[in-house]
This record gives structure tokens, C-alpha cells and sequence, in this order.
């Protein structure tokens, strides 16, 4: 069968989005995946190469935060976000507006939990556990309904 409607043939071209529960369970796995690559940034920086006190746990936090969330930007724009397939220099500068601010979210829940929190083991994994899903919450939402947002398929 052979389409008349040129419309019909660039909707076939271009993926469809997954729907918001798809779009959820691919954003937490990919989420994951790139929650282990942060953290195991950190605590390689932490752990290894020393970073656990102030000022440098900040740094190291700083680091990991930028591994990670770089890691999540072409995961999630290639596999979550119908709308991360078009617009690349729009969707680049919301990314990296987006991710400033959640760096410093990110950092200073991390920094505000190393103080509220008392010293132990987990210490450390714990804050950035809380500074993640901070994070997390903030860039899924900015994510989805501003920097990969979908146009409308309704017709006005």
C-alpha cells in the first residue's frame, strides 16, 4: 500500500515519543546507569585520589556531577526524549542553563548534608545520594517539559 499523504511519510521517519511512563522508566534507567558513573567518580576522587576534605570534596563532587551529567544529556537526548532528536544548539544552551543550576544544587545539598549529617562510613555516600535525587527530581521535570519538550500535536 502506497501513502498519499506526504504528512503520513515524515511521521513514519520521525520516532515517537515513548509516553510519559516509558519516558520515566528509560529516564530511570538511564538515571542509574549514570548515577554509578557519578558516583563512582566520587568516591574514586574521594577515596583514591584523596578528596574528602574541604575544600577539595566539593571539587571532587563538582566532577563527578559533570561526568555524570554528561553521560545522561546524550543518553537520555539518543533514548528517553522524542524532542532530543531535533533543535541541537537550542537544546545544548537549555542543557547547560538547566544542569548550571543543578550543578549548584547539587553541590550545595551535597556540602549541606556533610554538615547535618554526622561522620561515619556512609557519610559521604549518603549526602550524595541526597544531592542526586535532589538533582534528579529538578532535571527530569526541565528536562521532559522544557529542554526535550515535544511540540504540540494539536492543530490551532
Amino acid at each position: 500500500m502506497v501513502a498519499t499523504d506526504p504528512q503520513a511519510e515524515l511521521a513514519a521517519a520521525q520516532p515517537s515519543s515513548p509516553g510519559l511512563l516509558g519516558q520515566l522508566i528509560r529516564f530511570a534507567l538511564i538515571g542509574g546507569f549514570c548515577a554509578l558513573v557519578d558516583l563512582g567518580t566520587y568516591t574514586l576522587l574521594t577515596q583514591v585520589a584523596g578528596m574528602a576534605t574541604s575544600p577539595w570534596v566539593d571539587v571532587a563532587r563538582a566532577i563527578s556531577f559533570i561526568v555524570g551529567t554528561t553521560t545522561a544529556f546524550f543518553l537520555n537526548r539518543k533514548f528517553t526524549f522524542a524532542g532530543g532528536r531535533k533543535d541541537g544548539k537550542a537544546q545544548v544552551g537549555s542543557f547547560v542553563l538547566l544542569y548550571t543550576v543543578t550543578f549548584f544544587v547539587a553541590v550545595g545539598v551535597n556540602q549541606l548534608m556533610l554538615q547535618v549529617l554526622p561522620e561515619s562510613a556512609w557519610q559521604h555516600t549518603l549526602c550524595w545520594a541526597v544531592s542526586q535525587a535532589t538533582a534528579t527530581v529538578i532535571n527530569f521535570v526541565m528536562l521532559k517539559w522544557v529542554v526535550f519538550r515535544e511540540p504540540s500535536t494539536e492543530e490551532n
